[in-house]
C-alpha cells in the first residue's frame, strides 16, 4: 500500500514518468466542498515542467482532469479521480538507462526490490509521481481554508549555500511567486537564480532548504503516540522525491540551547486564549498542535539525473561511464514548493477531520 497516503482523508496516487498519464484518487472528502478546476490548475501549473531555464524543458501543460467526486462546481462525498495526461513524454531519450543505474538513483534499488523497472524516466520513482499530490493538496487546501482558515505557504529558503533573510509570520504568495526561484528575499533569489543556471550550463545540478508555515492552526491537531503531528508531517514531506532532511521549530539548531533558552512561555492573550511568546517548538508540543503556526523546513538534495560523466554500473554488473541523457531540473527546489505546500495540507486535512470526528461528544467546563 505504498502509493497510499492518509487515514480519514487519504489519496492514492497512480502513473509513471512516460506512461500514458498521472493522476489521483481522493477519499474522504466531505460532500458540498466548493471547488473549480482553476483552483487545481493553479497549484498544477506552479509545479509544471517548462517554467523557466531553472527547470527540465519537458513541454507539458499538465492540464487537470476531474473524472468522478464532483458535480456542479461541489464535491460530492464519493471518491474524487483527477488525471493529467502525459502530452510530452520522450521514452527513447532514456534508452542508455534500460541497462545502466543511475547513481542515486532509484534505478538500482527498484530493480533490487520488484525485479523490473520502468526505466523511462524514472517510472513511478519520478517526480512526475507528485501531480497527484499536488492536484488533491489544492482540495486539501480549499478545505483547510473554509473549514478551519488555516493558510498553508511555502518557499525556497536556502540553495547550497546561499541563504535568505524571510520573516515565515508576514511572507505572502505574492512575494514567494515574485521570481522563478520563488524565494521571497529578492536579492538571495538573484544569487540562487545566477547560480541554478551555472549548474545548468555544467550540466550539473544543486539542492538546498525549502521552509514552509501554516498559520491559524487550531490547538489538538495530532495523535500521540504514533501519529503525532510532526511525525506524520515528517513522513508526508520525506516521502517526496530528492527529502533528505525533515526539522520543525528549532530543529537540530535547538539542540545548542539549555532548557530555559528553549523553552516558549506560555501566557494568556486579551481574547483568554493560552498562547506561547516565542515558537521554538514549531506549534506542535507532545505530537499535538498548540495554536501558534507550524514552522518546518525540508531539505532538498541536488538533482541525481545530471549530464555530468559519472562511474557507474550495468545490471550485469560490468563498470561504465554514464552521461545521462534526458530531460532535467538542475534543482528541484522551485518547482518543489507546491509540492511541500500540497503534502502539509493533505497532512493538516486529515487530522483536522481527525480531530473533528473525536469531538462529537461536547467537552465539560
Amino acid at each position: 500500500m505504498g502509493s497510499v497516503f492518509g487515514n480519514l482523508f487519504r489519496i492514492s496516487t497512480f502513473g509513471e514518468s512516460h506512461g500514458g498519464g498521472v493522476g489521483v484518487v481522493l477519499e474522504g472528502c466531505p460532500p458540498r466542498l466548493s471547488i473549480e478546476i482553476a483552483e487545481i490548475q493553479r497549484d498544477l501549473d506552479r509545479r509544471r515542467p517548462g517554467q523557466s531555464l531553472l527547470t527540465t524543458p519537458r513541454q507539458e501543460t499538465d492540464q487537470a482532469e476531474i473524472l468522478s467526486g464532483v458535480f456542479e462546481g461541489r464535491t460530492l462525498g464519493t471518491p474524487i479521480g483527477i488525471l493529467v495526461r502525459n502530452r510530452d513524454a520522450r521514452p527513447s531519450a532514456y534508452a542508455e538507462m534500460r541497462e545502466t543505474y543511475r547513481p542515486s538513483h532509484a534505478d538500482f534499488t527498484t530493480d533490487a526490490k520488484y525485479g523490473i523497472r520502468n526505466w523511462q524516466g524514472g517510472g513511478r520513482a519520478s517526480a512526475r509521481e507528485t501531480i497527484g499530490r499536488v492536484a488533491a493538496g489544492a482540495i486539501a487546501r480549499k478545505l483547510l481554508i473554509e473549514g478551519a482558515g488555516i493558510e498553508v505557504l511555502a518557499w525556497v529558503r536556502r540553495v547550497q549555500a546561499i541563504d535568505s533573510k524571510v520573516d515565515p509570520e508576514s511572507v505572502t504568495l505574492a512575494e514567494i511567486d515574485a521570481n522563478e526561484v520563488r524565494c521571497p528575499d529578492s536579492d538571495a533569489a538573484q544569487e540562487m537564480y545566477q547560480l541554478i543556471d551555472s549548474m545548468r550550463r555544467q550540466g550539473d545540478s544543486v539542492g538546498g532548504v525549502i521552509e514552509c508555515i501554516a498559520r491559524n492552526v487550531p490547538t489538538g491537531l495530532g495523535d500521540p503516540v504514533f501519529d503525532k503531528l510532526e511525525a506524520d508531517l515528517a513522513k508526508a514531506l520525506m516521502s517526496l522525491p530528492a527529502a533528505k532532511g525533515f526539522e520543525i521549530g528549532s530543529g537540530f539548531g535547538g539542540t545548542s540551547l539549555t532548557g530555559s533558552e528553549h523553552n516558549d512561555p506560555f501566557v494568556t492573550d486579551s481574547k483568554g486564549r493560552t498562547r506561547t511568546t516565542s515558537n521554538r517548538s514549531g506549534g506542535i508540543q507532545g505530537g499535538i498542535s498548540n495554536g501558534e503556526s507550524i514552522n518546518l523546513r525540508v531539505a532538498f538534495k541536488p538533482t541525481a539525473t545530471i549530464n555530468t560523466a559519472q562511474q557507474t554500473v550495468t545490471r550485469r554488473g560490468d563498470a561504465v561511464t554514464l552521461s545521462a541523457g534526458g530531460r532535467h531540473d538542475p534543482c528541484v527546489l522551485p518547482r518543489a514548493v507546491p509540492i511541500v505546500e500540497a503534502m502539509v495540507c493533505l497532512t493538516l486535512a486529515d487530522h483536522w477531520l481527525r480531530q473533528r470526528a473525536q469531538d462529537v461528544i461536547p467537552r465539560e467546563g
